[in-house]
């Protein structure tokens, strides 16, 4: 195996901290080409589509390919902002965020953000927070729910890069936080916010990701995830059981996936007389494809067709400031035992530099 060039080691150096934010990706550019590139690499990772390769690939590359880009960009065209992507875009300023209110409360860390797929990959930002002197990475998947094809894939992007690096950072990765009190906080400020301004509903519909059924059957944990994400945001908010609906969108393919459909929810719930519905998506922390034009779009139009009325969606966390509070909590609850203040003593890392150089060592 070839190995990665080595950054120059310099002893006597402090050890230094990074929070490496990752999010699932988005296209350069609202364009069929962009989106060739980005739908390539998305779907061919066997984390998100479980078909044997020799099945699943021919029909990659010769259908989805060849069909799928152009219509895919004009519909990132339609929700794509002068800054660009907006899963970039908040993406890039959770982190700038975060590192701010880390540095206020004494963490002298590097808060960065990666790509699992697009760019920066994560490959390319741990190439950079290496040759930076980075020597300890908190990962931290911008998935509060668990799921092989997110949070799972995240991970197995940071070993396939420690794979061909000599030396490997110390990594520690956050696995889910979809319980957490300041995330479900977050998310509740979030609708209480919301029904403020424009009054409630009397059905608040929670929408998460969808996946292929098998995957519960095969002991992915994320449906439970998402549905206890649902209860408690439901008892912060004080719903009763009927004002909350859990519902999952976004499938592909013709295989059964978690049920019930958000699309044919929300059309069954117009022809059954409901005037008005409030639709958030507590499993994307960044608004999105899937969450401007899938649900403020799409979403919206089949109710209003079917006979609703009135349809809200209610904005992700973004650089909401409770989610932004508790994301720096939930990284420096998992640094913890890394010292990340910053206060190494400068005449210690001088005598670890002259006892190296006495020994033979270059610098």
């Amino acid at each position: 195996m070839t190995y990665a060039p080595e950054p120059r080691h310099t002893h006597g150096t402090a050890p230094n901290t990074a929070v490496l934010l990752c999010n699932l990706g988005t296209p350069d550019a609202p364009t069929a080409p962009a989106l060739r590139r980005y739908l390539r690499e998305f779907l061919s990772d066997p984390r998100v589509v479980e078909i044997p390769r020799a099945v699943w690939l021919p029909l990659l590359h010769g259908v989805i390919l060849r069909t799928r880009p152009a219509r895919s960009a004009r519909k990132y065209a339609s929700i794509w902002t002068p800054e660009g992507s907006p899963l970039k875009v908040w993406t890039e300023k959770q982190a700038l965020l975060l590192g701010g209110y880390l540095g206020q409360r004494g963490h002298r860390v590097t808060v960065r953000c990666a790509m699992r797929y697009g760019s920066p990959s994560i490959a390319s930002v741990l190439d950079q927070l290496k040759a930076e002197g980075t020597t300890r990475v908190l990962v931290l998947p911008l998935y509060p729910q668990y799921s092989g094809p997110t949070t799972g894939s995240a991970i197995d992007a940071v070993g396939q890069w420690a794979r061909h690096a000599r030396a490997v950072p110390e990594f520690r990765f956050v696995n889910r936080y979809h319980d957490d009190p300041g995330y479900i906080g977050a998310l509740a400020k979030r609708v209480t916010d919301h029904w403020q301004i424009h009054g409630r509903s009397a059905r608040l519909v929670v929408s998460f990701h969808g996946v292929p059924r098998r995957t519960l059957l095969r002991g992915d944990p994320y449906h439970c995830e998402c549905r206890t994400t649902a209860r408690l945001l439901g008892e912060r908010l004080g719903l009763a059981d009927k004002e909350l609906l859990v519902t999952f969108q976004s499938r592909f393919g013709k295989a059964e996936w978690l049920q019930p459909y958000t699309g044919q929810s929300l059309v069954a719930l117009a022809r059954q007389g409901v005037e008005r519905v409030d639709v958030v998506c507590p499993g994307f922390t960044s608004d999105c494809l899937e969450t401007l034009e899938e649900i403020g779009h799409e979403a919206r139009a089949a109710y209003l067709a079917a006979g609703g009325k009135t349809f809200h969606y209610i904005p992700c966390l973004n650089d909401q400031h409770e989610w932004i509070v508790a994301l720096a909590e939930l990284a420096a609850r998992h640094m913890q035992g890394w010292d990340t203040s910053g206060a190494f003593d400068a005449r210690t890392l001088e005598l670890q530099r002259a006892r190296a150089t006495r020994a033979g060592a270059a610098c």
